[in-house]
């Protein structure tokens, strides 16, 4: 297939359409200011309330009837341009394609292809998000109590890469009894002493020191490690008689300085035993070498509860987006783009920031290039796959995941809006799908399509093939955009037999009007049946029919399907064939959620509150039961009042989710497994959408070992 790069075929096709635009867009900017100015949202409302002399007020009453007078005096053009530009959709490419090409310092540190780089033996992991962001046109967003739709096109793309670009911390507790998790951010971190991970390796390991150490460092007993050492007379060469630390005279048998015995008592025995040749911890050194644990077996683990040499503990892993290839590499956030996070200050609890002088090595305590986030897990012991024990870390976070590789968007219908997202989003991700869909009558049936379908789709690695359809069962308000799914296949890698290993990922936004269940399952069984014909089509590379078929090491469907999986409106699509295919890792079955899932659909009502204004605040709501039952939009009720602030009646689960990231575990390539490894709920679009978004990070293995 050929990646379409321009809207259409020809430069004079291109032509025609912006002129026809030009003449239209007068008209349809006053058109949505005008009824812009009839839809005031809670905000604004309550500046107006706040505004003692009513000059907000005055300048509605002043700009609507201008906005009027504007109107129809670009009504004739309007219609011209509208004229010209209705026949042209019959020849517009359904998507646009677009490729930003790496820095030059970016280019020098790794190959020029994310996806050229060789297969690992041992598999990789990848990180998938969805968010649907409301980016209407202005008019239409204020009914969902949003506005300035171009500000937050552009503030939207803004988190997400600084969310995506920056490293990660997370804190593993091995607790039996703490299960809590959170999330907190701080601007500066010291990262001496942390081994940085990839994205498939999240376990830390202890710390060594450098090459030319040949003992490790010992603590000073006067002062601790990071204390100065100008006063201190064991380190400022001082003769001195007197020790320092106790005085003249005194017993110097629990003295650090005197005690020659520093040997660490064996935990399998006690000191005043004779070591026994049956100790595995005092083994002749060819043993002790090999980096085994000499008590339990290395298919244990090393966090192994039982062993007295791994005791449970805190452990933590800093990772940041992968040095691989030129596309990996972190952005570089410009003037201005850490304001886009709101907060220096831990959401939860604060952490202790590093202090360093600027010619340290340290990163000072004003560096604010990047946000960095603590996660802290109780790390599950056991890697099965039941009820209790997922098996996987889960959490509300309130940033975009670190390495995040690819982001599926809906609701893109405003046309600069998506522009504006896509210049942000192109300074992290380098291959992007956007203006996805069709207008006017062609594609999906006799329905005049106004808006396309809102679907966007941003990569870190190279998009192979894509494919758009559209949805032909359209009813209401929602047929007057082309809704629909978008196909993309993506190269992830190169196996030692040159074969592709590719990756399979499809977009999508179904029907939105409630209680047309049965239109919903008819277009998830169109997802499915185009996903299986798109996928036998690119299963060879084109043009080359005696190739080897492409290796597919994942397939994976996100969006906003417009159902939840505990509402009994919804009992039909919860049964659908879809969930049979691929593994929803939020879902125990029909119509039940695992415990810890959230509802993802927001009230509209409470987004300007100040409780959930920002990030943290959000993040800090929706680990409270009661601030879920305040923010979120729960499975409708015959008991239930319209309005959910103050309601005190039980509510059915944790909120209505509808955002979905869906894969297939097994069948992709014979003894190839994919597994999650993480699922999050995502408040860093607090303020800005009415939805929280999702992510999760799948590891792809292959069975085999790395030689």
């Amino acid at each position: 297939m050929v990646l379409h790069t321009s809207p259409y075929p020809s430069a004079f096709l291109s032509f025609l359409s912006s002129l026809s635009w030009a003449l239209v867009f007068p008209c349809y900017w006053m058109l949505d200011r005008l009824l812009a100015s009839c839809v005031a949202t809670s905000l604004e409302k309550r500046r107006r309330s706040q505004d003692p002399c009513s000059f907000l007020a005055l300048g509605v009453l002043i700009s609507t009837p201008l906005y009027l007078v504007l109107l129809l005096a670009s009504l004739p053009f309007a219609l011209l341009g509208f004229l010209l530009w209705a026949p042209l959709q019959a020849s517009r490419h359904p998507y646009i394609y677009s490729y930003r090409k790496p820095d030059a310092h970016r280019a020098e540190q790794g190959p020029s292809a994310a996806g050229s780089g060789e297969w690992r033996p041992q598999g990789r992991s990848f990180c998938f998000g969805s968010a649907n962001v409301c980016l209407l046109p202005d008019s239409l967003a204020r009914f969902n109590n949003l506005a300035d739709t171009q500000r937050r096109a552009r503030e939207v793309g803004k988190r997400i890469r600084n969310g995506a670009s920056r490293p990660q911390i997370k804190i593993y507790i091995d607790s039996p009894t703490n299960t809590s998790i959170s999330a907190a951010s701080f601007c500066s971190l010291a990262t001496q002493g942390f081994r940085r991970t990839s994205s498939l390796d999240q376990r830390p390991e202890p710390t060594t020191g450098s090459e030319g150490d040949s003992e490790p460092a010992s603590e000073c007993p006067v002062h601790p490690s990071g204390g100065s050492s100008s006063d201190c007379p064991i380190h400022n060469g001082q003769n001195t008689s007197e020790c320092p630390v106790h005085p003249i005279g005194g017993t110097n048998s629990d003295c650090p300085v005197h005690n020659s015995q520093n040997i660490a008592e064996c935990p399998l025995h006690s000191s005043q035993e004779e070591p026994s040749p049956d100790c595995p911890v005092h083994q002749p050194g060819d043993l002790q070498a090999s980096g085994e644990c000499p008590v339990h077996s290395t298919t244990a683990g090393p966090g192994s509860d039982d062993c007295p040499l791994h005791p449970s503990g805190v452990q933590i892993s800093i990772t940041s987006p992968e040095p691989e290839t030129a596309e990996t590499k972190n952005h570089h956030p410009g003037e201005g783009d850490t304001g886009s996070l709101h907060s220096r200050t831990a959401s939860r609890e604060s952490l202790t920031r590093f202090h360093g002088a600027t010619d340290g090595g340290g990163i000072t305590s004003n560096n604010t290039l990047s946000q960095h986030r603590a996660s802290f897990f109780k790390r599950p012991t056991g890697r099965k796959r039941r009820h209790g024990d997922d098996g996987f870390d889960h959490e509300i976070s309130a940033f975009f995941p670190a390495n995040l590789d690819f982001l599926c968007l809906q609701e893109v219908f405003d046309r600069r809006a998506s522009e504006r997202l896509c210049r942000q989003l192109h300074r992290y991700f380098p291959y992007v799908l956007s203006d996805v869909g069709r207008y006017g009558w062609k594609g999906c049936c006799s329905r005049f399509k106004f808006l396309n379908s809102g679907l966007l789709l941003a990569s870190r690695y190279p998009i192979l093939d894509a494919h758009y359809e559209c949805y032909p069962n359209g009813r209401g308000e929602d047929a007057l955009a082309a809704k629909g799914a978008l196909y993309a296949k993506v190269q992830v890698g190169t196996s030692h037999q040159e074969q592709r290993v590719v990756g399979y990922i499809a977009c999508t936004h179904l029907h939105a009007i409630e209680g047309d269940a049965s239109v919903r399952c008819e277009q998830l069984d169109l997802l499915l049946e185009w996903a299986a014909e798109f996928r036998r089509a690119t299963s060879v590379p084109a043009g080359e029919e005696k190739a080897l078929e492409d290796q597919v090491a994942f397939d994976v469907i996100l969006g906003d399907l417009n159902f939840d999986n505990c509402s009994s409106e919804d009992k039909l699509e919860q049964q659908h064939a879809i969930f049979t295919q691929y593994r929803d890792p939020c879902r125990l079955g029909p119509g039940e959620d695992k415990p810890w899932a959230l509802g993802t659909l927001l009230d509209t009502s409470g987004l300007y509150d100040e409780e959930v204004s920002s990030p943290e605040s959000l993040q800090k709501v929706m680990e409270n039961e009661e601030g879920r039952k305040e923010y979120l939009v729960f499975p409708a009720s015959k008991n239930q009042c319209p309005n959910q602030k103050g309601r005190k009646i039980p509510l059915k689960g944790n909120g209505r989710r509808i955002d979905y990231i869906l894969y297939k575990e097994e069948g992709l390539q014979p003894d190839w497994k994919v597994d999650i490894e993480e699922f999050s709920f995502i408040t860093q679009l607090a303020g800005l959408t009415d939805h929280l978004s999702v992510a999760a990070r799948l590891a792809v293995s292959t069975g085999e070992e790395e030689s």
